[in-house]
C-alpha cells in the first residue's frame, strides 16, 4: 500500500502538508536519489532525504507506532525543542523515539502550567491546531482585581485586542475570595497569551494560569507536574474523533521509556 509523500511526511511530524508541498516544489526532497514531484507516492521502502538529510517515515505509513502523550507542564518550562539560554523545555523529559519526533500540540507560555498534548502524528497535530477546528481549551485562572458581571459580560461578548477581536466562550466562577478567586474560562483558539490579554484588557491581572482541558482530554488530578503518560485507548479515540480522524491501532506497551538527558544549564549570573 502506498500513500502520497506529503501526507506521510506530515504524519511523521516533519511539517504540515502545505509546508511539505512547498518543499517538493522547491526541490528540497529526494526519493531514491531523484528529486520528488507533487503527486509522488511512497510505500515505505524508499530512501527519502530532506535537504540532503535522510528521514524515516516507515512508522507513519504503518501507523502502528503512533503515540500521543499528555504532560503536566511546570511553570518555568518552555514549549520549544531548545533554548539558547539553556532553560528547561518540556522536550527534555520526553521519551527518546527511534523514528519520528514529538510534536507539541499548541504551546503554553513560560508562566503557564497544565495540560500539554504531544504526539508523533503530524496529521493529528495539524488538525488540532488549525483555527478552523475551533477546539475548546479550558483554563483555570486566578485574577487579582475586582471582577463584576459587567466585566464578565464584556469578556463573553468580545474585546478588541491588538490582533483582533477575542472572547471567552464560557466563564465559570470556580470559587475563592479576594486574591484567591478562580475562574474556569474557555477559548476556541490558541493565540499567544490570549487568556492573560483578555483579562488585562479589563484592568485585572492574572496571577496563576493553568490549562485543565484540551478538546475532550482533561488533566487528571493524579498526573503531577513534570509527569507524562500515554493517552488511554478511550482518550485517543475521543481525541482523533474530535477532528474527524480514525485513531491508529493501539500502540504496543512502552515498558522502559528512556527520557532525554537534560542539557547542562547555564549558571545564573
Amino acid at each position: 500500500m502506498s500513500e502520497r509523500l506529503q501526507k506521510v511526511l506530515a504524519r511523521a511530524g516533519y511539517g504540515s502538508r502545505r509546508q511539505i508541498e512547498d518543499w517538493i516544489r522547491a526541490g528540497r526532497i529526494e526519493v531514491d536519489g531523484e528529486t520528488a514531484t507533487l503527486g509522488c507516492s511512497i510505500s515505505g521502502r524508499e530512501k527519502i532525504r530532506i535537504d540532503g538529510k535522510p528521514v524515516s517515515c516507515a512508522a507513519a505509513l504503518s501507523r502502528t507506532s503512533l503515540r500521543t502523550l499528555m504532560s503536566h507542564k511546570h511553570v518555568g518550562e518552555l514549549t520549544t525543542r531548545s533554548d539558547p539560554e539553556g532553560r528547561p523545555t518540556v522536550f527534555d523529559r520526553l521519551p527518546v523515539l527511534k523514528t519520528g519526533r514529538w510534536i507539541s500540540i499548541g504551546r503554553l507560555d513560560l508562566n503557564t502550567s497544565g495540560l500539554l498534548l504531544l504526539t508523533t502524528d503530524g496529521d493529528l497535530a495539524n488538525r488540532l491546531m488549525h483555527p478552523s477546528g475551533e477546539i475548546e481549551r479550558v483554563y483555570a485562572v486566578r485574577v487579582l482585581g475586582v471582577v463584576d458581571e459587567d466585566m464578565l459580560g464584556r469578556l463573553r461578548a468580545g474585546v478588541r485586542l491588538e490582533d483582533g477581536m477575542a472572547a471567552f466562550t464560557d466563564i465559570l466562577d470556580a470559587g475563592g475570595a479576594g486574591a484567591n478567586h478562580w475562574y474556569h474560562v474557555t477559548l476556541r483558539e490558541g493565540r499567544n497569551r490570549e487568556v492573560r490579554r483578555l483579562w488585562e484588557s479589563q484592568g485585572v491581572q492574572v496571577s496563576r494560569l493553568a490549562r485543565v482541558r484540551f478538546g475532550p482530554i482533561d488533566l487528571p488530578r493524579q498526573l503531577r507536574p513534570g509527569k507524562f503518560r500515554d493517552l488511554t485507548r478511550q482518550e485517543a479515540v475521543a481525541l482523533y474523533r474530535s477532528v474527524g480522524l480514525k485513531a491508529p491501532p493501539a500502540p504496543r506497551k512502552h515498558v522502559a521509556d528512556r527520557a532525554y538527558r537534560p542539557r547542562a544549564r547555564k549558571s545564573a549570573r
